[in-house]
């Protein structure tokens, strides 16, 4: 179910990069429960504009919400804590620790915020059987496939039950079968536990679970 207000508020939101403007005008509301999927052309500012959503990057104007906070307006350590606890973020290029085992780098965002070291290790070892990973635990990185790898980041991303998850090309180094079971993976998160999610991708078949299928341009979002 959707819910009517929004987890996720952006408004008037403009990025410039090297004097060559990526969008302006850029508003976007997204509710508990939605998924919204941003279509666009290489180099149109897409990864940028998930990094400023994250607190990871900030916007030469307008203003981001979180669950109603504005992040622009925390500090860096109170930002951090807000992406910690409230954002999962899958990275199109993966970010896995290699001298970790791969239920440790699932763990993290659990590990930041509780001290409880069985019951982190075990919603670890769930979501990994999740995304068909739960026989690798122990595994280090350089022991995986990238399709492998990505499918760590996300549960990374989900583990810790996010308000917002986002995520760059989060199928895009997976086969079909495994791409439509992490596709699944995402509509449960966001429908079930009452999140919101934004997904840039080239994908048809991401597209076609959104809620809402977005293009981004030099003006900003239109559908």
């Amino acid at each position: 179910m959707i819910s009517p207000l929004p987890i996720l508020d952006v408004r008037a939101l403009a990025k410039s990069v090297e004097s060559r403007q990526l969008f302006a005008d850029l508003s976007l509301a997204v509710a508990g429960g939605e998924l919204v999927a941003i279509l666009g052309e290489s180099g149109v500012g897409k990864s940028t504009l998930l990094n400023i959503l994250a607190g990871l990057d900030t916007g030469d104007a307008g203003e981001v919400r979180v669950e109603g906070v504005e992040l622009d307006a925390l500090d860096e350590v109170r930002r951090t804590r807000l992406r910690r606890e409230r954002i999962g973020f899958v990275f199109q290029a993966f970010h896995i620790l290699p001298y970790l085992t791969l239920r440790q780098n699932v763990a993290l965002p659990l590990a930041l915020v509780s001290s409880r070291a069985r019951e982190i290790d075990a919603r670890a070892d769930a979501m990994l059987a999740a995304v068909g990973l739960g026989a690798r635990g122990e595994s280090y990185a350089r022991d995986l496939s990238g399709g492998e790898l990505q499918r760590v980041a996300i549960a990374r991303a989900l583990v810790h039950e996010p308000a917002l998850i986002l995520a760059d090309e989060p199928t895009g180094n997976l086969d079909p079968e495994t791409a439509r079971g992490v596709l699944r993976l995402f509509a449960e998160a966001v429908r079930n536990r009452g999140a919101a999610a934004v997904i840039v991708t080239h994908s048809a078949a991401t597209a076609e679970i959104a809620d809402r299928v977005l293009t981004l341009t030099a003006k900003g979002l239109r559908p």
